[in-house]
Order: C-alpha cells, then sequence, then structure tokens
C-alpha cells in the first residue's frame, strides 16, 4: 500500500517481482548502450540466469535452452527482463519465464510479436509448463523452428 498526498490508501502500481524485473531490464539496456560495440556473449549471459534459478526451473530452463539453441540456432541468446529470450535481429522472439520469477504455479514459455506463428486470427502466445516430455519437446522445438522462420 503507498499513500497519497490527501491521505488515501492505494495498492502499489507493481509487486515487488515486477519492479525488480523492470531494474534487470534498465541495467540490460543500460550494458548494452555502454558495450557500443563491444560484442557480448548472450549465451553466458543467459547460463549465468539459469544457473541462478532454484532445481525446478533450472532443470526446465537448461532444457529449454539447448532445445532452442540447437532448433534456431540464428536466434540470438540474451537476457530479457532477467530471463533467458532469443531474439532474431536484435527483437526478443521467444523467451522463458521461470514460475520463480514471479512466484506463479508454472513456467511459462513465451512469444513475442516477432515470432511468426501466426495461424489465422487467433493463436496461442504463450504456454505453461510444469516439465518436458519427450512429445513436449517436440511441440516445442516446432513452434520454435516456425517462430524463427
Amino acid at each position: 500500500m503507498t499513500t497519497t498526498k490527501d491521505g488515501t490508501k492505494t495498492a502499489a502500481a507493481f509487486t515487488d517481482e515486477e519492479r525488480a524485473a523492470m531494474k534487470e531490464r534498465a541495467a540490460e539496456v543500460k550494458a548494452a548502450r555502454t558495450a557500443s560495440g563491444k560484442k557480448t556473449d548472450g549465451d553466458a549471459e543467459v547460463r549465468a540466469k539459469i544457473a541462478e534459478m532454484p532445481d525446478e526451473d533450472r532443470e526446465l530452463a537448461d532444457r529449454i535452452h539447448t532445445l532452442i539453441t540447437e532448433a534456431a540456432p540464428d536466434l540470438t541468446p540474451r537476457t530479457w527482463y532477467g530471463m533467458p529470450a532469443y531474439a532474431k535481429e536484435g527483437k526478443v522472439v521467444v523467451f522463458f519465464q521461470p514460475a520463480s520469477k514471479f512466484k506463479a504455479r508454472y513456467s511459462t514459455l513465451g512469444f513475442n510479436d516477432t515470432a511468426n506463428l501466426d495461424d489465422g486470427s487467433m493463436w496461442p502466445s504463450a504456454y505453461a509448463l510444469t516439465k518436458l516430455t519427450a512429445a513436449d519437446e517436440k511441440k516445442l522445438v516446432a513452434l520454435v523452428t516456425q517462430a524463427a522462420s
């Protein structure tokens, strides 16, 4: 809760986790600006973020990272709001949001509007994940391949 000038109590606009993600994004943007011309190792940054995750998220994120980098080698690994993401021409196509990031029930594999997933007038752009089966992996690879095309 926050208090306005007139003493009225209002709910906070963002959760602590959302504010932390925004700060991470601001730091990513600042680092990209100060790097000017220096190539950063996005794969190392993504792997470092994955290493910080709790066990369940880390196992899922590590497998997703491997599947995405193998299925779509043209996508560049990077962090985005402190999460593993994969970009094409500087724009994030697909990202992994660990459950622990926002204290959610499940992790999310999400696709931004740059993903080539259009299918009629309505299609999914995010998937809830609790584990990956062989069938899930096959579907993920097909989605990422299509999204990156």
